[in-house]
Protein backbone atom coordinates (compact mmCIF):
# COMPACT_ATOMS: atom_id res chain seq x y z
CA UNK A 1 0.00 0.00 0.00
CA UNK A 2 0.95 3.62 -0.24
CA UNK A 3 2.81 5.91 2.15
CA UNK A 4 0.44 6.25 5.13
CA UNK A 5 2.14 7.40 8.39
CA UNK A 6 0.36 9.42 11.10
CA UNK A 7 1.75 13.14 10.76
CA UNK A 8 1.32 15.33 14.11
CA UNK A 9 3.00 18.49 15.18
CA UNK A 10 3.75 20.69 11.87
CA UNK A 11 1.25 22.42 9.99
CA UNK A 12 2.41 23.68 6.68
CA UNK A 13 2.84 21.34 3.78
CA UNK A 14 3.84 22.72 0.25
CA UNK A 15 1.69 20.41 -2.03
CA UNK A 16 3.48 20.91 -5.09
CA UNK A 17 7.49 21.21 -4.87
CA UNK A 18 9.39 20.18 -6.91
CA UNK A 19 13.19 18.68 -7.69
CA UNK A 20 15.48 19.03 -10.76
CA UNK A 21 17.09 15.31 -11.96
CA UNK A 22 20.43 14.91 -11.15
CA UNK A 23 22.44 12.82 -13.78
CA UNK A 24 22.88 9.98 -11.56
CA UNK A 25 19.14 9.63 -12.37
CA UNK A 26 19.83 8.29 -15.63
CA UNK A 27 23.41 7.28 -15.63
CA UNK A 28 22.74 5.22 -12.41
CA UNK A 29 19.44 4.63 -11.79
CA UNK A 30 18.07 3.60 -15.41
CA UNK A 31 18.22 -0.19 -16.62
CA UNK A 32 21.71 -0.25 -18.38
CA UNK A 33 19.83 -1.24 -21.84
CA UNK A 34 17.56 1.62 -21.77
CA UNK A 35 20.81 4.69 -20.34
CA UNK A 36 20.49 6.12 -23.71
CA UNK A 37 16.55 6.37 -24.11
CA UNK A 38 15.39 7.48 -20.82
CA UNK A 39 15.26 11.15 -20.12
CA UNK A 40 18.23 13.45 -19.89
CA UNK A 41 20.11 15.99 -20.26
CA UNK A 42 23.53 16.04 -22.71
CA UNK A 43 26.15 18.12 -23.70
CA UNK A 44 27.23 18.49 -27.31
CA UNK A 45 29.99 19.61 -28.24
CA UNK A 46 31.09 23.13 -27.46
CA UNK A 47 29.20 22.84 -24.37
CA UNK A 48 25.77 23.07 -25.21
CA UNK A 49 23.23 21.12 -23.73
CA UNK A 50 19.57 20.07 -25.04
CA UNK A 51 17.19 17.96 -23.25
CA UNK A 52 16.41 14.12 -24.61
CA UNK A 53 13.76 12.20 -24.59
CA UNK A 54 13.59 8.54 -25.89
CA UNK A 55 17.00 9.41 -27.51
CA UNK A 56 15.49 12.43 -29.57
CA UNK A 57 17.16 15.36 -28.92
CA UNK A 58 14.05 18.28 -28.24
CA UNK A 59 16.13 21.11 -28.85
CA UNK A 60 15.59 22.46 -25.28
CA UNK A 61 18.04 23.97 -22.96
CA UNK A 62 16.05 22.85 -20.05
CA UNK A 63 17.98 24.78 -17.11
CA UNK A 64 16.53 28.65 -17.58
CA UNK A 65 13.37 26.59 -16.33
CA UNK A 66 14.59 25.20 -13.84
CA UNK A 67 16.56 27.71 -12.14
CA UNK A 68 14.91 30.81 -10.16
CA UNK A 69 15.12 33.83 -12.09
CA UNK A 70 16.63 32.02 -14.91
CA UNK A 71 14.57 32.14 -17.49
CA UNK A 72 15.77 34.04 -20.91
CA UNK A 73 19.52 33.36 -20.23
CA UNK A 74 20.78 31.02 -22.74
CA UNK A 75 23.63 30.49 -20.66
CA UNK A 76 22.51 28.72 -17.99
CA UNK A 77 23.35 24.94 -17.38
CA UNK A 78 22.21 22.17 -15.56
CA UNK A 79 25.54 22.19 -13.39
CA UNK A 80 23.88 25.14 -12.55
CA UNK A 81 21.23 23.82 -10.70
CA UNK A 82 20.84 24.58 -7.06
CA UNK A 83 21.71 22.07 -4.54
CA UNK A 84 18.29 22.34 -3.12
CA UNK A 85 16.71 21.19 -6.06
CA UNK A 86 18.41 17.72 -6.25
CA UNK A 87 20.06 17.09 -2.70
CA UNK A 88 17.48 15.81 -0.18
CA UNK A 89 19.50 17.22 2.87
CA UNK A 90 19.87 20.40 1.38
CA UNK A 91 16.35 20.37 0.53
CA UNK A 92 15.36 20.18 4.04
CA UNK A 93 17.61 23.39 4.76
CA UNK A 94 15.56 25.55 2.21
CA UNK A 95 12.45 24.15 3.70
CA UNK A 96 13.10 25.05 7.39
CA UNK A 97 14.51 28.15 5.85
CA UNK A 98 11.23 29.03 4.33
CA UNK A 99 9.27 27.42 7.21
CA UNK A 100 7.73 24.42 5.57
CA UNK A 101 7.14 21.30 7.74
CA UNK A 102 6.38 18.97 4.62
CA UNK A 103 6.67 19.05 1.15
CA UNK A 104 5.33 16.71 -2.33
CA UNK A 105 7.94 16.58 -5.36
CA UNK A 106 6.92 16.28 -8.67
CA UNK A 107 9.76 16.21 -11.58
CA UNK A 108 11.20 18.73 -13.41
CA UNK A 109 12.80 16.77 -16.81
CA UNK A 110 10.18 13.99 -16.43
CA UNK A 111 7.24 16.38 -16.48
CA UNK A 112 8.47 16.21 -20.31
CA UNK A 113 8.86 12.52 -20.28
CA UNK A 114 5.65 11.70 -22.12
CA UNK A 115 7.43 13.47 -25.28
CA UNK A 116 8.99 9.46 -24.85
CA UNK A 117 7.07 7.84 -27.50
CA UNK A 118 8.26 4.10 -26.74
CA UNK A 119 6.38 2.10 -24.11
CA UNK A 120 9.44 0.27 -23.07
CA UNK A 121 11.19 3.09 -22.73
CA UNK A 122 9.05 5.39 -21.14
CA UNK A 123 8.56 2.44 -18.65
CA UNK A 124 12.31 2.35 -17.94
CA UNK A 125 12.39 5.97 -17.71
CA UNK A 126 9.71 6.16 -14.78
CA UNK A 127 11.27 3.61 -13.19
CA UNK A 128 14.72 5.39 -13.20
CA UNK A 129 13.09 8.30 -11.72
CA UNK A 130 10.63 6.34 -9.05
CA UNK A 131 13.84 4.53 -7.70
CA UNK A 132 15.63 7.56 -7.13
CA UNK A 133 12.39 9.39 -5.83
CA UNK A 134 12.35 7.04 -3.36
CA UNK A 135 15.49 7.24 -2.18
CA UNK A 136 15.42 11.12 -2.02
CA UNK A 137 12.45 10.80 0.30
CA UNK A 138 13.89 7.63 2.47
CA UNK A 139 15.74 10.77 4.17
CA UNK A 140 13.41 12.00 6.01
CA UNK A 141 9.90 9.93 5.50
CA UNK A 142 8.49 12.32 8.12
CA UNK A 143 8.80 15.18 5.73
CA UNK A 144 9.21 14.87 2.34
CA UNK A 145 6.99 12.85 0.33
CA UNK A 146 7.36 11.96 -3.29
CA UNK A 147 4.83 11.26 -6.55
CA UNK A 148 6.09 9.09 -8.82
CA UNK A 149 5.89 9.02 -12.61
CA UNK A 150 3.38 7.08 -14.28
CA UNK A 151 4.34 5.96 -17.83
CA UNK A 152 0.74 5.91 -19.50
CA UNK A 153 2.49 5.30 -22.97
CA UNK A 154 1.61 1.31 -22.28
CA UNK A 155 -1.03 0.86 -19.67
CA UNK A 156 0.59 -2.84 -18.63
CA UNK A 157 3.52 -0.63 -17.82
CA UNK A 158 1.72 1.95 -15.71
CA UNK A 159 -0.32 -0.75 -14.00
CA UNK A 160 2.96 -2.78 -13.01
CA UNK A 161 5.03 1.14 -11.80
CA UNK A 162 2.00 1.91 -9.94
CA UNK A 163 2.16 -1.27 -8.08
CA UNK A 164 6.17 -0.99 -7.47
CA UNK A 165 5.99 2.48 -6.13
CA UNK A 166 3.43 1.73 -3.88
CA UNK A 167 5.94 -1.09 -2.28
CA UNK A 168 8.63 1.93 -2.84
CA UNK A 169 6.82 4.02 -0.15
CA UNK A 170 5.66 6.61 -2.39
CA UNK A 171 2.79 8.83 -2.26
CA UNK A 172 1.07 8.88 -5.85
CA UNK A 173 1.64 9.15 -9.43
CA UNK A 174 1.51 11.56 -11.75
CA UNK A 175 1.07 12.16 -15.27
CA UNK A 176 0.13 15.04 -17.66
CA UNK A 177 -2.99 16.29 -19.10
CA UNK A 178 -2.47 15.76 -22.68
CA UNK A 179 -2.89 12.19 -24.27
CA UNK A 180 -0.25 9.74 -24.37
CA UNK A 181 -0.24 7.96 -27.81
CA UNK A 182 -4.03 8.83 -27.92
CA UNK A 183 -5.30 7.82 -24.82
CA UNK A 184 -7.79 9.54 -22.92
CA UNK A 185 -8.10 10.12 -19.50
CA UNK A 186 -11.95 8.22 -19.92
CA UNK A 187 -10.95 5.38 -21.82
CA UNK A 188 -12.13 2.43 -21.02
CA UNK A 189 -8.17 0.97 -21.33
CA UNK A 190 -7.83 3.91 -18.32
CA UNK A 191 -9.92 2.05 -15.88
CA UNK A 192 -7.09 -0.23 -15.29
CA UNK A 193 -4.85 2.89 -14.34
CA UNK A 194 -7.59 4.25 -12.04
CA UNK A 195 -7.88 1.06 -10.37
CA UNK A 196 -4.31 0.46 -9.48
CA UNK A 197 -3.97 3.69 -8.21
CA UNK A 198 -7.14 3.32 -6.23
CA UNK A 199 -6.47 -0.27 -4.76
CA UNK A 200 -2.92 1.20 -3.77
CA UNK A 201 -4.10 4.31 -1.71
CA UNK A 202 -2.13 6.23 -3.95
CA UNK A 203 -3.09 9.81 -5.13
CA UNK A 204 -3.32 11.37 -8.47
CA UNK A 205 -1.73 14.46 -9.71
CA UNK A 206 -2.03 15.31 -13.07
CA UNK A 207 0.35 18.30 -13.61
CA UNK A 208 1.43 19.31 -17.10
CA UNK A 209 4.21 22.47 -18.23
CA UNK A 210 5.12 24.03 -21.13
CA UNK A 211 8.51 22.45 -23.27
CA UNK A 212 6.68 19.24 -24.17
CA UNK A 213 6.19 18.15 -27.43
CA UNK A 214 3.05 15.89 -27.09
CA UNK A 215 -0.08 17.44 -29.06
CA UNK A 216 -2.00 19.47 -26.93
CA UNK A 217 -3.96 22.75 -27.32
CA UNK A 218 -1.26 25.12 -27.14
CA UNK A 219 1.13 22.98 -29.78
CA UNK A 220 -1.25 22.59 -32.03
CA UNK A 221 -1.30 26.57 -32.46
CA UNK A 222 1.61 28.14 -30.97
CA UNK A 223 5.45 28.73 -31.37
CA UNK A 224 5.81 31.85 -29.10
CA UNK A 225 6.82 30.61 -25.34
CA UNK A 226 4.51 33.27 -24.04
CA UNK A 227 1.25 32.19 -25.68
CA UNK A 228 1.76 28.52 -24.93
CA UNK A 229 2.96 28.97 -21.47
CA UNK A 230 -0.38 30.91 -21.18
CA UNK A 231 -2.61 28.41 -22.87
CA UNK A 232 -0.69 25.03 -21.95
CA UNK A 233 -1.70 24.89 -17.98
CA UNK A 234 -5.38 26.02 -17.72
CA UNK A 235 -6.60 24.96 -21.01
CA UNK A 236 -5.63 21.15 -20.24
CA UNK A 237 -6.65 21.09 -17.15
CA UNK A 238 -9.81 22.58 -17.67
CA UNK A 239 -10.44 19.52 -20.07
CA UNK A 240 -8.84 16.81 -18.06
CA UNK A 241 -11.41 18.22 -15.16
CA UNK A 242 -13.91 17.60 -17.56
CA UNK A 243 -13.17 14.31 -18.42
CA UNK A 244 -12.45 12.95 -15.42
CA UNK A 245 -15.74 14.56 -14.30
CA UNK A 246 -17.94 13.93 -17.13
CA UNK A 247 -17.06 10.57 -18.22
CA UNK A 248 -18.16 8.90 -14.63
CA UNK A 249 -14.01 8.30 -13.60
CA UNK A 250 -15.21 9.02 -9.70
CA UNK A 251 -18.38 7.75 -9.54
CA UNK A 252 -17.05 4.37 -10.76
CA UNK A 253 -13.68 4.84 -8.31
CA UNK A 254 -14.85 6.70 -5.07
CA UNK A 255 -11.29 5.93 -3.38
CA UNK A 256 -9.61 8.33 -5.91
CA UNK A 257 -8.45 11.42 -4.79
CA UNK A 258 -6.87 13.54 -7.69
CA UNK A 259 -5.35 16.89 -8.05
CA UNK A 260 -4.95 19.30 -10.65
CA UNK A 261 -1.94 20.86 -10.52
CA UNK A 262 0.04 24.54 -11.24
CA UNK A 263 -2.85 25.85 -13.23
CA UNK A 264 -4.03 28.28 -10.61
CA UNK A 265 -7.65 27.75 -9.69
CA UNK A 266 -9.36 31.39 -10.85
CA UNK A 267 -10.95 29.19 -13.92
CA UNK A 268 -12.62 26.51 -11.47
CA UNK A 269 -15.37 28.60 -10.17
CA UNK A 270 -16.77 29.54 -13.59
CA UNK A 271 -15.88 25.69 -15.45
CA UNK A 272 -17.75 23.78 -11.99
CA UNK A 273 -20.40 26.01 -13.17
CA UNK A 274 -20.38 25.47 -16.81
CA UNK A 275 -20.32 21.79 -16.00
CA UNK A 276 -23.08 21.17 -13.93
CA UNK A 277 -25.26 23.71 -16.05
CA UNK A 278 -24.38 21.12 -19.05
CA UNK A 279 -25.47 18.07 -16.90
CA UNK A 280 -28.60 19.60 -16.47
CA UNK A 281 -29.30 20.62 -20.13
CA UNK A 282 -27.40 18.09 -21.99
CA UNK A 283 -26.92 14.95 -19.48
CA UNK A 284 -28.11 12.59 -21.58
CA UNK A 285 -25.23 12.81 -23.86
CA UNK A 286 -22.87 11.94 -20.54
CA UNK A 287 -25.32 8.97 -18.71
CA UNK A 288 -22.21 7.44 -16.68
CA UNK A 289 -22.65 11.60 -14.74
CA UNK A 290 -24.86 10.37 -12.11
CA UNK A 291 -23.76 13.34 -9.84
CA UNK A 292 -23.28 17.28 -10.55
CA UNK A 293 -20.02 17.89 -11.25
CA UNK A 294 -19.64 20.26 -8.46
CA UNK A 295 -20.42 18.07 -5.91
CA UNK A 296 -17.91 14.95 -7.56
CA UNK A 297 -15.04 17.79 -7.02
CA UNK A 298 -16.37 18.58 -3.62
CA UNK A 299 -15.66 14.91 -2.39
CA UNK A 300 -12.60 13.43 -4.69
CA UNK A 301 -10.55 16.50 -6.42
CA UNK A 302 -8.41 19.04 -5.52
CA UNK A 303 -6.73 22.22 -7.16
CA UNK A 304 -3.62 24.12 -6.43
CA UNK A 305 -3.65 27.85 -5.73
CA UNK A 306 -1.19 30.80 -6.47
CA UNK A 307 -0.20 32.63 -3.78
CA UNK A 308 -1.81 35.73 -5.39
CA UNK A 309 -4.98 34.44 -6.05
CA UNK A 310 -6.96 35.90 -3.03
CA UNK A 311 -10.55 36.64 -5.07
CA UNK A 312 -10.50 33.12 -6.59
CA UNK A 313 -9.88 31.32 -3.80
CA UNK A 314 -12.65 33.85 -1.99
CA UNK A 315 -15.36 32.28 -4.65
CA UNK A 316 -14.50 28.96 -4.11
CA UNK A 317 -14.67 29.53 -0.24
CA UNK A 318 -18.41 31.10 -0.32
CA UNK A 319 -19.14 27.59 -3.00
CA UNK A 320 -18.08 25.41 -0.17
CA UNK A 321 -15.21 24.17 -2.04
CA UNK A 322 -12.31 25.77 0.20
CA UNK A 323 -11.96 22.24 1.73
CA UNK A 324 -10.39 21.22 -2.01
CA UNK A 325 -7.32 23.77 -2.12
CA UNK A 326 -4.22 23.05 -1.70
CA UNK A 327 -0.52 25.43 -1.93
CA UNK A 328 2.89 25.26 -3.66
CA UNK A 329 5.52 26.87 -4.08
CA UNK A 330 7.19 25.80 -7.34
CA UNK A 331 10.66 25.57 -5.79
CA UNK A 332 12.72 25.58 -7.45
CA UNK A 333 11.49 26.55 -11.42
CA UNK A 334 12.28 30.27 -12.82
CA UNK A 335 8.89 31.84 -11.76
CA UNK A 336 8.67 30.74 -7.75
CA UNK A 337 9.11 33.49 -5.32
CA UNK A 338 12.58 32.44 -3.52
CA UNK A 339 12.97 33.38 -1.20
CA UNK A 340 9.35 34.32 0.67
CA UNK A 341 6.86 32.02 -0.80
CA UNK A 342 4.72 31.41 2.30
CA UNK A 343 5.17 34.79 3.63
CA UNK A 344 3.87 35.63 0.24
CA UNK A 345 0.88 32.99 0.92
CA UNK A 346 -0.09 34.25 4.13
CA UNK A 347 -0.23 38.13 2.94
CA UNK A 348 -2.89 36.58 0.73
CA UNK A 349 -4.71 34.82 3.05
CA UNK A 350 -4.24 37.56 6.01
CA UNK A 351 -7.06 39.57 3.39
CA UNK A 352 -9.29 36.90 3.40
CA UNK A 353 -11.73 36.44 7.09
CA UNK A 354 -12.19 33.25 6.73
CA UNK A 355 -11.19 31.29 9.95
CA UNK A 356 -9.68 27.92 9.69
CA UNK A 357 -8.56 28.87 6.13
CA UNK A 358 -4.78 28.61 6.41
CA UNK A 359 -5.09 25.36 8.33
CA UNK A 360 -7.27 23.92 5.55
CA UNK A 361 -4.93 25.13 2.47
CA UNK A 362 -1.74 24.74 4.68
CA UNK A 363 -2.30 21.18 6.27
CA UNK A 364 -5.56 19.57 6.26
CA UNK A 365 -6.42 19.56 2.46
CA UNK A 366 -3.06 18.44 1.46
CA UNK A 367 -3.04 15.52 4.06
CA UNK A 368 -7.05 14.67 2.90
CA UNK A 369 -5.40 14.26 -0.90
CA UNK A 370 -2.49 12.35 0.01
CA UNK A 371 -4.70 9.96 2.21
CA UNK A 372 -2.27 10.47 5.72
CA UNK A 373 -4.55 9.39 8.69
CA UNK A 374 -5.43 12.77 11.13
Amino acid sequence: MGQSTTVTGHNVWDADAHICEPPSVWQEYADPAFRDVVVQVRKHPGGRETLFCGGVDTGTNAAPACIPGAYGNPDASWDDILPGSHDPHERLKVMDGEGLDHAVFFPSLWLLSGDVQDGAAAAASARAYNRWMADFVSVDRDRLYGIAVCPLQSVDAAVAEIEAVAEAGLSGITFRPERYNGLALYDAEMDRVWSAAEHANLCIGIHGSFGSKMPSFARTRYSNQFYVHMVCHPFEQMASVMEVLASGVLDNHPGLRVGFFESGLGWLPYWLDRLDDHKRTMGHLVPALKRDPTEIWSEQCFVTMEAGEGEALGQLVELGLGHTVVWGSDYPHYDCTFPGALHELDETLRGLASPGLRQAVLERNPRRWLGLAD
